[in-house]
């Protein structure tokens, strides 16, 4: 036999799997998730910078409670959205449907003295149903969700000055306004802490911890590749940190704010069913490649009606939550809130082509907005600047995911 002489050595065999170095691992784990670690960082960073800028301010106690109060109806439109954005379409109605469920909601409580349950249940079945009627001619008849959803927009917010004559209608039951504004209960004894945020907070690490185990138990089952022990090990302890630190700073206030479990409820359920159920893999079929995914069996047209009755119910409980925390309904409520929750969406990790997104990243890119508000506020940059601001954040979040298209495309 002859063997090769040339002075090129020959390229080594790749590793079996689950023998990758450390390095190989993480550096794949970050490519396959860029745009969301990319803007976990970019949250971590933000906080840091307004944390020091505003000489410890940013995450006081009162203001962490405020931050998450004051735009929490921008990340249950942010969720919606999402959702929205990954199945291909867009929604231009959910600002001015939120005002009209609002003044709806209003309404009912405030003229016609009707419990405040009830209102918040016929209010998310009025969203539902606007969120069908607008599904019906995107998914029924044909109509670009564009030309529907800003026909909605027109309607809905000529809708909220009729229902509300053009004047504000306030004040809301006391139960009403603490789902904006509440906080949860304290019990147990005095410890200087609020104890059920304690144990809330207990509760929370030790689920994240065990989600943990099990998902590296099941890569392992699965000779997939998973990080070293020790990188495994100081993540687990990162996600521990955090969650004390988050739990402690809202325990040594008021304990954790109603809406906050409104929001947490929205992320664990709408996140276990884009990832897990059937009708959340259709979606992202579809906004990866519809004719595929006719022709796999996905019913797009009940997909896409779905999706839009869920973003209604969202927008709805957006609406009332904004009601409640203003303890009033006004005609100019909504405004300029559909433009947040699609820049929301595209920070957090949406693609303009569909198909790529999470529910989670929705809210950090929500967050993201939030941090940005509150803290150029606190330091005296004015409304004109941060608008400017803003939009070059969202302008560089599309950007970079056009790159790294681009880039995964070479």
């Amino acid at each position: 036999m002859t063997t090769a002489t040339s002075g090129t050595p020959a390229p080594p065999s790749p590793a079996p799997s689950g023998r990758r170095s450390a390095g190989a691992v993480l550096l794949g784990m970050l490519r396959g998730n860029m745009r969301q670690y990319g803007m976990l960082v970019a949250l971590g960073l933000i906080v840091v910078l307004f944390q020091i800028w505003t000489d410890g301010t940013l995450l006081l106690p009162n203001n962490v409670s405020n931050l998450i109060q004051q735009n929490s109806y921008i990340l249950i439109l942010a969720m919606g959205m999402m959702i929205v954005i990954i199945s291909g379409h867009i929604d231009l109605s959910v600002g001015s449907l939120a005002a009209f469920v609002g003044a709806v909601a209003a309404v009912m409580m405030v003229r016609h003295d009707m419990p405040w349950v009830l209102a918040l249940t016929l209010s998310l079945l009025i969203g539902a149903a606007a969120g069908a009627w607008q599904g019906f001619w995107i998914a029924y008849v044909g109509i670009p969700s564009f030309i529907v959803t800003l026909a909605g927009m027109l309607l809905f917010r000529g809708a909220t000055q009729i229902v509300l004559e053009g004047r504000s209608v306030a004040p809301f039951p006391r139960g009403f306004q603490q789902v904006a504004q509440g906080f949860i209960p304290e019990a147990g004894p005095y410890t200087q802490y609020h104890n059920p945020t304690l144990l809330i907070g207990l509760i929370v690490l030790a689920v994240l911890l065990v989600q943990e185990y099990r998902a590296r138990r099941r890569q392992l089952a699965y000779a997939l590749d998973v990080l070293p022990f020790r990188l495994w090990l100081l993540k687990c302890v990162v996600i521990a940190a955090a969650v004390v630190a988050f739990t402690m700073t809202l325990a040594s206030y008021h304990g954790v704010p109603v809406v906050l479990l409104v929001l947490c409820a929205l992320l664990i359920g709408l996140g276990f069913v884009m990832r897990n159920a059937v009708v959340g893999r259709h979606v992202y079929a579809l906004g990866g490649n519809k004719a595929a995914a006719k022709l796999s069996g996905v019913r797009d047209q009940r997909v896409t009606f779905l999706v839009f009755v869920n973003m209604g119910v969202l927008a709805a409980l957006a609406g009332c939550v904004y009601a409640a925390r203003l303890n009033a309904a006004t005609p100019q409520a909504g405004l300029m809130f559909e433009l947040e929750a699609i820049a929301a969406a595209f920070i957090g990790g949406a693609s303009m082509s569909g198909g790529v997104g999470t529910v989670l990243g929705a809210v950090i890119g929500g967050l993201v907005l939030g941090v940005l508000n509150n803290g150029m506020s606190h330091v005296g940059i004015g409304t004109d600047y941060q608008q400017v601001i803003k939009g070059l954040v969202l302008l560089a979040a599309v950007g970079f995911d056009v790159w790294n298209k681009r880039k995964a495309g070479s």
